[in-house]
């Protein structure tokens, strides 16, 4: 039980990795606080936790708004006892246009969410971690940070950022015994990956299974991993079993590139 008797906080924690850290986290010992923009996905994720016999925590939140982040970490402080971790995970895909055709207002909600939204949810649990001795804080990133792909410039721009404050943070909240460290996965096998790659088939004229094939033989591990298993990461550094790991960018990606 790798997170007994702590109390973790999942941003963004609706389908997908999300709900798959959420879980892990339960599994492990630990009650979550479940926390996305939409009631009704947060509501299924927290009866998940439940059914697992720990504690949730369901609440909606918008990471944009300094003042929704702060609640949400005195709320959580103050029915599940502390803060102990956070796993930063609510995200803003971008635009998909090039530079030079982006809808820069557009651009100012990426950063919004994946810059300033972490920036935020960590501010606000920071105080309570302290109260408790420390605490760990997983930025999840991307591999847009390593990897530039067309259209993605405001997405991996302000990944980019994040993982420069993610150092920035592990250095001035190590004193508090507070190490803040960025997983950064490839291709997430799911539903949303799937669906990219049927439209990238349909562009190339070919299927869905060769564009995977494509894309899978790139890795060093021959596939591309479920959300359960960036998820395992998550968890890892989130975990003892990472005590002296900070301002780290671990990638989790079957070895489609290596830092």
């Amino acid at each position: 039980m790798l997170f007994e008797n702590k109390v973790a906080i999942v941003s963004g924690s609706g389908p997908g990795l999300g709900k798959e850290v959420a879980l892990g986290l339960a599994r492990e010992g630990a009650d979550v606080v479940v926390a996305a923009r939409r009631a009704d996905g947060v509501a299924k994720v927290a009866a998940k936790v439940e059914a697992l016999g720990r504690r949730a925590l369901p609440l909606t939140c918008d990471v944009t708004d300094p003042d929704a982040c702060q609640a949400l970490a005195d709320q959580a402080a103050a029915e599940m006892g502390g803060v102990d971790v956070l796993v930063a995970n609510a995200y803003h895909d971008g635009d998909m246009r090039t530079v030079l055709d982006a809808d820069l207002d557009a651009w100012r909600t990426t950063l919004d969410v994946n810059l300033f939204g972490a920036v935020h949810m960590t501010r606000a649990v920071a105080p309570h971690m302290k109260e408790r001795g420390g605490g760990r804080i997983v930025m999840v990133n991307t591999m847009s940070t390593e990897r530039i792909q067309e259209g993605f410039g405001i997405y991996a721009a302000s990944k980019s950022a994040l993982k420069s404050i993610t150092r920035t943070l592990a250095l001035e909240l190590g004193r508090d015994g507070i190490r803040v460290n960025g997983v950064h996965p490839g291709y997430i096998w799911g539903p949303q990956v799937k669906w990219y790659f049927e439209h990238l088939a349909e562009e190339r004229g070919t299927t869905p299974e060769e564009v995977y094939a494509d894309v899978a033989k790139d890795t060093a591990l021959g596939y591309l991993p479920p959300a359960k298993e960036i998820a395992d990461v998550v968890l890892l550094l989130a975990s003892d079993l990472a005590s002296c790991v900070t301002g780290q960018a671990l990638g989790a990606n079957g070895g489609q590139w290596f830092h």
